[in-house]
């Protein structure tokens, strides 16, 4: 027996929410998905296992950032230029010309975030790089076709997927922010003004803060290799900052991907949130029926269903 799932009409009904001020807004028309078919007892893992290639989309190798860590540690970055363009190029540059030769994770902050970077530096930037980038705490809705949640979310009149990111909708300015979820990316910065050059970066460790979207510039997530950042000792100080240099953990090199040779570059992909596979995925995430679950939630958190990465060949 075979469950059928209409996925068109469910995430239309998704696309009327309420704004801020309590109103109904309506929401971006999401693309038409077809009906899907699963198996009874389907898991996320199952329909994940049994998706098509051709509903993975490969990321590209100048958008990966890997970070070596001291004790053979391999913690790689998908970079978000879609969204923060101005941080993103000034990471690339950081990365190519060896400006975190010598930086170090300096701060692990339990259940919030570890953070890495030169740390109080006065070491001169790169040819190019934007010291006072603009503040790219979100994007214009425009070039975005959002397929909905279909999920109440605490932070934002709609959340959903774009370009193989979650993200947070605000329908009335029509913009959209990366949601910041467990092993999201952003850019430490002092007090506003001031946004960050990408210098200083940290990783969520712990629950998603989604109080920082439109906050912070969210850049990236870890794809691979989180384990090594949120297994780390925590910081005893302040904040989880480190008490003594000894303790930092030494970063070894940064680089992009694309400038690994092709036979030993990392590769990876995300699940394309228009197939079909993703809507299947999406609704069992929300209604577990599997052997485990007693009773289905019939919902689910942005963060706890974010976009399915996987390492490619």
């Amino acid at each position: 027996m075979r469950h059928f799932v209409l996925l068109s009409a469910y995430l239309l009904t998704a696309c009327q929410t309420r704004d801020e001020g309590g109103m109904v807004a309506s929401s971006p028309p999401p693309p038409v998905v077809p009906s899907v078919s699963f198996p009874a007892g389907a898991t996320p893992t199952s329909i994940l296992a049994a998706s098509k290639a051709e509903e993975w989309v490969a990321i590209p190798a100048d958008d990966l950032m890997v970070i070596d860590l001291a004790g053979n540690r391999r913690v790689v970055i998908q970079l978000a230029p879609d969204f923060a363009p101005v941080h993103v190029r000034n990471i690339k540059a950081l990365a190519r010309t060896g400006y975190w030769q010598g930086a170090a994770v300096y701060r692990v902050h339990d259940n919030y975030v570890a953070q890495w970077g030169n740390n109080e530096t006065d070491k001169p930037l790169p040819a190019g790089v934007v010291k006072q980038p603009p503040a790219e705490y979100e994007r214009p809705l425009s070039g975005l076709d959002v397929v909905p949640l279909g999920s109440p979310d605490p932070y934002a009149a709609m959340v959903g997927y774009a370009k193989g990111w979650p993200v947070a909708v605000d329908s009335r300015a029509a913009t959209a922010t990366l949601a910041h979820c467990y092993a999201s990316v952003g850019v430490g910065r002092d007090l506003s003004p001031d946004t960050g050059m990408g210098g200083e970066l940290y990783a969520v460790i712990g629950h998603g803060p989604r109080a920082l979207d439109r906050v912070i510039a969210n850049v990236g997530r870890v794809v691979s290799g989180i384990e090594h950042l949120s297994s780390l000792p925590r910081g005893t100080e302040a904040l989880g900052f480190y008490k003594e240099r000894a303790s930092d953990v030494p970063i070894v090199n940064v680089q992009m991907a694309s400038t690994i040779a092709e036979d030993e570059r990392p590769r990876f992909e995300y699940l394309d949130e228009k197939s079909q596979s993703f809507a299947a995925w999406l609704h069992v995430k929300k209604n577990r029926r599997d052997d485990f679950y007693i009773r289905p939630a019939g919902g689910v958190d942005l963060c706890n269903a974010t976009t399915p990465v996987r390492a490619s060949a």
